[in-house]
Order: C-alpha cells, then sequence, then structure tokens
C-alpha cells in the first residue's frame, strides 16, 4: 500500500461500570474501571513504537482517559464531533429494558427519542471522515463503539444504519484502510482486543 495512503487506528476506550451493565452510555461521562484502566495500559503497549501524524480524541472522560494511560495524552487533540451517540431519552437504558417501552426497537433503524437520529450519526460521521482522509499518514482515533460503528460503515460507502454488521469490544483496536487506492476503502482489522485480555 503506497505511505501517501492514510491508516486510520480506531481505539474505543476501555470498560466501564455501563459497560458491564450493558447501559446505552452516550453523553453520561462516566470513569473506566480498574479493568478499563488496565485495558487501556495494554492497549498502549500494543501501539508502542507507532508513529501517527495525528492523534485524536472525543471529548468524554472515558476515551480521552484511555488515550492517556495508552501514552498519547502529550499529543492528543480532541474533536467533539467523536462524542458517542446522543441517546436521549433513552440515556443509561439498556436494550432489553428499551424494548419493554418501545418492542422491537433497533437502535441503527430508529435512533432515540430526544437525541441523534441514525442518519445525524451518519452526517457526522462523514464530517469526521472528511478530516482524516486528509491526513498524510497513521492518524490515531480514541472513541466509542456506536459511534466508531458508523464511521466504519460510512468509510466503506454503507448506508449508517449498516453498522449494525460491526460489533467492537471495550478497548478494540480496529484499522481502516485501503486496498490500492482511495477508490478502495477496507477494513484492515476489527475488533482486535487480545491485548486487553487478562
Amino acid at each position: 500500500m503506497p505511505e501517501s495512503l492514510p491508516e486510520v487506528y480506531l481505539a474505543r476506550h476501555g470498560e466501564t461500570a455501563w459497560t458491564i451493565s450493558r447501559q446505552h452510555t452516550g453523553r453520561t461521562d462516566i470513569p473506566l474501571t480498574e479493568q478499563g484502566e488496565r485495558n487501556a495500559r495494554s492497549l498502549g503497549e500494543r501501539l508502542r513504537g507507532r508513529a501517527f501524524v495525528r492523534i485524536v480524541s472525543s471529548p468524554l472522560q472515558r476515551a480521552r482517559r484511555t488515550g492517556e494511560l495508552a501514552g498519547f495524552a502529550a499529543d492528543t487533540r480532541i474533536d467533539p464531533e467523536l462524542a458517542e451517540w446522543d441517546y436521549g431519552d433513552y440515556e443509561g437504558l439498556t436494550t432489553a429494558e428499551i424494548r419493554e417501552r418501545r418492542p422491537g426497537w433497533d437502535l441503527f433503524r430508529d435512533g432515540c427519542p430526544g437525541g441523534e437520529s441514525v442518519d445525524a450519526v451518519g452526517d457526522r460521521a462523514d464530517r469526521v471522515i472528511a478530516r482524516l482522509r486528509s491526513a498524510d499518514g497513521p492518524v490515531l482515533v480514541f472513541g466509542h463503539s456506536h459511534f466508531f460503528r458508523v464511521l466504519t460503515a460510512r468509510w466503506l460507502g454503507l448506508p449508517p444504519g449498516d453498522a449494525r454488521f460491526f460489533l467492537l469490544g471495550t478497548a478494540s483496536l480496529s484499522i481502516l484502510g485501503y486496498e490500492h487506492s482511495p477508490d478502495e476503502p477496507v477494513i484492515r482489522l476489527w475488533n482486535d482486543d487480545w491485548h486487553a485480555r487478562t
């Protein structure tokens, strides 16, 4: 692959209390658990020796702290558009709890009342992608599962709702890139969390 084609490293934040309980954690700014902090340090070991032309993070503390513990705080810029999906009225609820209120609900089809629609998250992802594609080398991004899933769908030219097919674990590493040219976007690595298994 030519060096001029950037790779985008997606580093999902480490474990939080709400990832354990499977509550939707959009804009609630909760910290990492002790396990989440250990996983973030392991992610740093995994990325050691790699150079990035740009490092960006969500403004939410679980993403920022993951980047800090991974060893990238000094060079990281905050991008507000990397924040997790705004779940609105469904913030803090599990999928099961939401479906008690609204049977058959699907995040990637229905969005969230009082929060963001699927298309709104897709539009935000498109703006982030435009900035990522302007980089002249590898970029490291610290962020969140559902937003990264939509970003990946849009990177591939898929509708934002197709994000439902891309599952991400905490402290996982994924890489987006190209096969031969910018017209051939691909997933080079997905949901790799072997460094975080303890």
